[in-house]
């Protein structure tokens, strides 16, 4: 990897870190207006002092936090360049089912082994920038038994690993100057656990594609095309392209809320976005997944998560070039949604720096 074409190698945001017990989703707006936009560069470049500060407080905790940007914001906070493929989030919609945009500019992904040192963490940093930002949504996330989310079923159990999870995750050459950079998707869906668990456990299993205690994959001649785990799978040129996913429970009993957190940090977010619309479209059209019928989707927001070395140079300067244009929103249909991402090659080729116009 190189950054800007020079040799400088840059570092990760902690986008691979381990999963731990603890989460907290935070998205704010940033007010639109110079000082605002300035507070949240300035505050870029000392996000790294600030965890180290916290993180002392408890080393075992193994607090990290990731920041990243939507399309939105971009312009007025970065300038140029950009990320290739910033964009605002791609909605699907088909019948009932709507995977909606909703209002974000930055993400902090917060993760620990405890919640209280991620809270203060979500703490200081709001003391930090609260003036500039409007709040849009915050989760706190919780590990459920045996990694399991509130539907009963493990949930993670294909995330890559080591090597492999490097290159599904982190931008490479095909971008320089955002190298070591990651592709965020985020969905919060709320279940509907009374209809869910009034099915039996041979139904569940079916729309999952998984055995429900064990944890195995079902075989493909007896699962069905519409399972969760068949429509979510990815394949280039006969090879499965994944994505790294650190999904976390959440809810309030006292409300009926019971939902789990999406996060998907990708490469490129065709793949995110291709699995989204299998999921809500079909794959072909109308063969949908099932899990919606008990699942929906509330929020959903595309961000940039930039190299602990981007941000460490953004500094407080105004960006000397705003962005020319806002790219353009895709149409929610599934026709036009489609025709967006589907393509056979993804553009990523062998997701080695290849790119393919």
């Amino acid at each position: 990897m190189t950054l800007n074409g020079s040799d400088q190698i840059p570092l990760p945001q902690p986008v691979l870190a381990p999963l731990t017990r603890a989460a907290i989703f935070l998205v704010v707006t940033v007010k639109p207006e110079p000082e605002s936009y300035a507070t949240i560069r300035s505050f870029c470049s000392d996000l790294a002092g600030l965890i180290r500060a916290v993180e002392f407080r408890d080393i075992e905790a193994g607090l990290t936090c990731i920041a990243a940007f939507g399309s939105d914001a971009w312009g007025e906070l970065f300038g140029n360049p950009r990320p290739a493929e910033l964009h605002p989030f791609r909605e699907f919609r088909s019948g009932n089912r709507h995977a909606m945009a909703t209002p974000g500019d930055v993400l902090f992904h917060i993760r620990a082994k405890r919640m209280d040192i991620c809270f203060e963490l979500a703490t200081q940093i709001m003391e930090r920038i609260g003036d500039a930002v409007l709040p849009a949504d915050e989760v706190q996330g919780f590990r459920f038994f045996e990694d399991r989310d509130l539907i009963g079923f493990v949930d993670g159990t294909e995330n890559p690993r080591g090597g492999l999870a490097l290159e599904a995750a982190l931008v490479g050459d095909e971008d320089a100057a955002f190298a070591g950079g990651s592709y965020v998707i985020v969905q919060k869906y709320l279940h509907d656990m009374k209809r869910w668990n009034a099915l039996s456990t041979e139904e569940q299993e079916r729309i999952i594609g998984r055995k429900k205690l064990t944890d195995i994959e079902m075989d493909d001649a007896v699962k069905p095309a519409s399972a969760h785990t068949a429509l979510t799978v990815i394949e280039v040129d006969g090879k499965e392209v994944k994505i790294l996913r650190d999904n976390m429970p959440f809810g309030q009993p006292s409300r009926g809320e019971f939902g789990t957190y999406f996060i998907g940090y990708s490469r490129t977010p065709r793949v995110t976005e291709l699995m989204l619309e299998n999921m809500f479209v079909g794959r072909p059209p109308g063969n949908y997944d099932r899990l919606l019928d008990f699942s929906r989707a509330v929020t959903g927001g595309l961000f940039f998560a930039p190299s602990v070395t981007f941000l460490e140079g953004a500094g407080e300067e105004q960006p000397a070039a705003a962005a020319s244009a806002t790219p353009p929103v895709a149409s929610d249909s599934p026709s036009a949604s489609a025709s967006s991402v589907r393509d056979t090659s993804l553009g990523i080729g062998s997701l080695r720096g290849e790119r393919h116009e």
